[in-house]
């Protein structure tokens, strides 16, 4: 019931989240323009990078399984204070604002209309039955609806909470964290598969989700966010 009142809050006339103007809509189109605007980043893992520079030095020593991350935003204010009531506080309804502002970004329509498959990031049945329901389902049913599978990458073991874990305590927690169902790894096999998840904070969630669909033979691996979390340190 709480999901559902919260989803039809979202369709009715409110003040914008952010900037408080009424009537609006949850985000308003100036606010948009002001906190959702796209920045030169990593055509890798998503980070800030300066202007023509297509890839970072990280990824250039290392390259990840992904061949394409593309993030809306950097998971500070608002975005933060945006998320974490969409995914903490019980709050599905902002799954279609959130959506749209991921929409907004000029690779987001052409990742998801040449990926054979869109993927949410799952949650192992413990976190799920914590928050209800799965916040990156939500936002990719609403940016591909037809090609939506929530059945494929599943989360069979449920690792401990990643924050304040480096890059590499969190790639060895994640170890066996994700599976392809395997009576649908056929549906895999020679795709080009595109992850939907709502923050990348270092990317191993994403990468351990790609090189599993990579073992069973998917093609391409790419991955659209709504937030990437900034290194630290990072002005």
């Amino acid at each position: 019931m709480k999901r559902l009142f919260s989803a039809l809050l979202g369709l009715l006339p409110s003040q914008c989240a952010l900037c408080r103007a009424w009537p609006n809509a949850v985000l308003c189109s100036a606010c948009l323009d002001q906190f959702a605007v796209a920045v030169p980043r990593c055509r890798r893992c998503a980070l800030a990078v300066p202007p023509g520079q297509p890839i970072c030095g990280g990824c250039l020593r290392d390259p990840p399984p992904l061949d394409e991350c593309v993030a809306a935003c950097d998971y500070e204010w608002p975005w933060s204070a945006c998320v974490s009531r969409f995914k903490f506080a019980g709050e599905a309804g902002w799954a279609t604002p959130l959506a749209a502002v991921l929409q907004r970004h000029p690779r987001a329509t052409h990742l998801i209309d040449t990926a054979d498959l869109v993927l949410p990031m799952p949650l192992s049945l413990e976190r799920l039955r914590e928050r209800g329901f799965n916040q990156s389902l939500e936002l990719a049913r609403r940016l591909a609806p037809g090609r939506c599978n929530p059945h494929v990458l599943l989360r069979p073991i449920h690792t401990p909470p990643q924050s304040g874990l480096s890059r590499a305590d969190r790639l060895r927690n994640l170890r066996g964290a994700f599976a392809v169902a395997p009576d649908l790894a056929d549906a895999v096999r020679g795709r080009r598969v595109l992850l939907i998840d709502d923050v990348m904070t270092t990317g191993a969630s994403l990468s351990a989700a790609a090189q599993v669909l990579r073992q069973v033979g998917a093609t391409q691996v790419t991955g659209l966010v709504l937030a990437r979390t900034p290194p630290p340190g990072w002005t």
